[in-house]
C-alpha cells in the first residue's frame, strides 16, 4: 500500500459496527481493511475513522465563497464532497458560469459535482440574466462529467401537472440515466404522487414530521436540511428515529460563511443529529453513504475496498471534530488548519453584473391607499405567511412602522438595467431604523433590500452597485457594513476569514438596527423566492405563491 492507517477505529456505514483494523490506500482508493504495510504508515490510535463528510445539497454561492475558499473553510470540517445546485450563478450567467466555476475548482482538492439548474427562471414572475432549457440540460448532462442530474425541480405545480416544458427537463435526465431533485413545499395527496411518478425523486423542502412521512412512505428520498436560515433537523429527525436512516441523507443547503467557520459544516448537522439523540452510525451514514447512494456515487460515501479514500479521523462521536482529513488518500487537514492548494481564477466576464439605474427616495414610495399585503417571516423557515396590516400615512404615502415590525421592502431588477422595481411590506425582521441590502435574492438574484428608510434604501441599492454585488446595510445614510461579492454578484474575491468577518459585521450592524430574526441577510435573499408558499416579492411585483399568481400590494 501507499498508505496505511493503523490503530483507529473503523465504521463501518454497512453494518453500524466498529472495527479495530488498518486501513490501506493505493493510490485514490481503499485497497483493503485488516492488517496491512505499506510506503507510509500513520498512527490513529484513539481515534474512529469515518468516511469523508458529503452535501448532498448545496449552494456554493450562498457562503459567498469561491470554490477553493469554500474548500479551505470546509476541508478542516471533514466534508471532501459537495454536490451542487448552481442556479444561482446559472441564474446570472446561464450554463456558462457553472463551466466557470466547475473550471475554476479543477485543482482544488475537494470533489465539486453539479446537479444542472432546472429552473432558469424559477417561475414567470421575476426576471433573471440567462434562461435554460431542457435542451441545454440535456448537452450539459453528455458533455460534463461531473453532472450527476437535474437540480431541484422549483415549478412542481408545473411537473405535477404535466407541462411539457417541466416534463421536458425531467425527461433529459431519464433520457440519460440521470436522476432528478425535487423541491415540493407542502405537496401532498394526488399532486404528490404525480409529482413523483414524473420522475423527481427527492425533497429538500420538508419541514414537518408529518410532510417528511408522507414522502418517504412514497419512496421520496428525504434530505433533512440544517442552513443558516432554514433549519429542520430537529423537527424531521422523529422520521429517522421511528423508521431508520433508509431513503434519508442530510444537507445544508445555504449556509453563511461566518456559520462555516464558527459552527462547522456536515459535522455540524450530525453533531446536532446525535444530540437529537440519532445513533452515530445512523447520523455518519445519511452524511456519507446515503447521500452517495442517492446521487449514484457508488464508489464515495464509506471506508471500504474500492471506495475513493475520502477519510475523516475524529477523536469521538459526539463533537465529531475531526483531527485529520484524507482526500483521495492524500492529507488535505489536520488540527483545524487546511493544505495548501492553488488559488481559483475566473474569468472578467463574471464580474460588472449588477446594472441598476441611479435611484432616489421616491423610487420606494408606496401610496397610502389603505391595507396593504404583508409577507410575513418566521426564524427558522424559508415559508412565509401572507397578512395584512394598515400602514400609516404621511403626506399620502404609506410609512414603515418599525413599532409594528413593518418594514418595507423592495426588488430591484440588476441583470439588464430596466429598473423595474416590485414593492411590498414585511413583517418578522424587527428592524428599527436603517435598511438591509443583498444581491443575493433568490432566485433570479436582483437586488432585495428592506429598510425602515426610503433613502437609506436608496443609499443600500446604489452601493451594491458600486461594489459589483454583495451586501450591504446602511443607517443614518452611510453605509455601516458591507461584503462585496464582484462574481456575479454572489461570490466574494477575499479570503474565507475575510468574508466571515464581513458577513459577521453585517449580522452585528444588523442586529444594532434593531433585527432580531437569526441569519438576517440569509432569511432577506428568500423574500423573492417565487416558489415557496405564501407570499413572495420580485421584481414584478408580489407573487401569491400558492394560487401560483401576481396579487396587488393594496389588500
Amino acid at each position: 500500500a501507499d498508505l496505511v492507517l493503523t490503530g483507529g477505529r473503523i465504521l463501518s456505514v454497512f453494518t453500524g459496527e466498529l472495527m479495530n483494523a488498518d486501513v490501506a490506500i493505493a493510490g485514490e482508493h481503499v485497497a483493503g481493511i485488516g492488517r496491512y504495510r505499506g510506503r507510509e504508515t500513520v498512527d490513529c490510535s484513539g481515534l474512529y475513522l469515518l468516511p469523508g463528510f458529503i452535501d448532498g445539497h448545496m449552494h456554493v454561492e450562498s457562503t459567498k465563497l469561491m470554490v477553493d475558499q469554500f474548500a479551505r473553510a470546509v476541508l478542516p470540517w471533514g466534508t471532501t464532497t459537495v454536490i451542487l445546485d448552481p442556479h444561482e450563478i446559472a441564474n446570472v450567467f446561464g450554463l456558462d458560469g457553472v463551466r466557470a466555476l466547475l473550471a475554476a475548482a479543477d485543482r482544488v482538492p475537494l470533489d465539486y459535482f453539479v446537479m444542472v439548474s432546472s429552473c432558469v427562471p424559477a417561475s414567470p414572475f421575476e426576471s433573471c440574466g440567462a434562461e435554460v432549457t431542457a435542451k441545454e440540460i440535456s448537452r450539459f448532462l453528455a458533455e460534463e462529467p461531473r453532472a450527476l442530474g437535474v437540480a431541484e425541480m422549483m415549478n412542481f405545480r408545473a411537473v405535477a401537472a404535466g407541462q411539457d416544458d417541466a416534463l421536458a427537463k425531467v425527461e433529459a435526465a431519464e433520457l440519460r440515466g440521470r436522476h432528478v431533485d425535487g423541491h415540493a413545499p407542502g405537496l401532498s395527496g394526488p399532486a404528490l404522487n404525480a409529482y413523483l411518478a414524473a420522475g423527481v425523486h427527492s425533497d429538500h423542502e420538508c419541514t414537518t414530521y408529518q410532510e417528511a412521512l408522507e414522502k418517504r412512505r412514497l419512496g421520496m428520498w428525504i434530505m433533512i436540511r440544517e442552513g443558516s436560515a432554514a433549519r429542520n433537523l430537529e423537527a424531521l429527525l422523529p422520521v429517522v428515529l421511528e423508521h431508520g436512516p433508509m431513503n434519508s441523507l442530510v444537507c445544508t443547503d445555504d449556509r453563511e460563511p461566518d456559520h462555516l467557520l464558527r459552527e462547522g459544516h456536515v459535522n455540524d448537522v450530525v453533531r446536532k443529529a446525535v444530540g437529537l439523540g440519532c445513533d452515530p452510525a445512523d447520523a455518519v451514514v445519511m452524511a456519507t453513504l446515503n447521500a452517495a447512494r442517492y446521487h449514484r456515487l457508488h464508489d464515495y460515501g464509506a471506508v471500504a475496498p474500492g471506495y475513493v479514500a475520502d477519510i475523516v479521523a475524529v477523536p469521538d462521536l459526539v463533537a465529531f471534530s475531526p483531527v485529520r482529513v484524507w482526500k483521495r488518500g492524500r492529507l488535505v487537514a489536520e488540527d483545524g488548519r487546511p493544505a495548501d492548494f492553488p488559488a481559483a481564477e475566473t474569468p472578467s466576464w463574471m464580474r460588472d453584473s449588477v446594472r441598476v439605474p441611479p435611484l432616489g427616495a421616491d423610487a420606494f414610495a408606496v401610496p397610502g391607499d389603505g391595507a396593504v399585503r404583508v409577507i410575513g417571516v418566521e426564524a427558522g423557515q424559508i415559508v412565509t405567511r401572507s397578512l395584512v396590516a394598515r400602514p400609516a400615512v404621511r403626506h399620502g404615502r404609506a410609512l414603515a412602522d418599525p413599532g409594528r415590525d413593518l418594514a418595507k421592502a423592495a426588488v430591484v431588477e440588476r441583470h439588464r438595467g430596466t429598473g423595474r422595481i416590485g414593492l411590498g411590506f414585511v413583517s418578522g425582521f424587527g428592524l428599527q431604523r436603517g435598511a438591509l441590502a443583498s444581491t443575493h435574492a433568490h432566485d433570479a438574484h436582483n437586488v432585495v433590500v428592506i429598510g425602515v428608510s426610503d433613502l437609506d434604501m436608496a443609499i443600500a441599492v446604489g452601493r451594491l452597485v458600486e461594489i459589483g454585488g454583495g451586501q450591504v446595510a446602511v443607517a443614518g445614510g452611510r453605509v455601516v457594513a458591507e461584503l462585496p461579492c464582484p462574481i456575479g454578484g454572489l461570490l466574494s474575491e477575499l479570503p474565507a476569514e475575510e468574508v466571515a468577518a464581513a458577513a459577521g459585521r453585517l449580522e452585528e450592524s444588523a442586529r444594532a438596527m434593531g433585527a432580531t430574526i437569526p441569519s438576517p441577510f440569509m432569511a432577506m435573499s428568500f423574500l423573492a423566492l417565487s416558489v415557496i408558499p405564501e407570499l413572495k416579492l420580485t421584481d414584478r411585483g408580489l407573487v401569491d405563491t400558492v394560487n401560483f399568481e401576481l396579487v396587488p400590494l393594496h389588500a
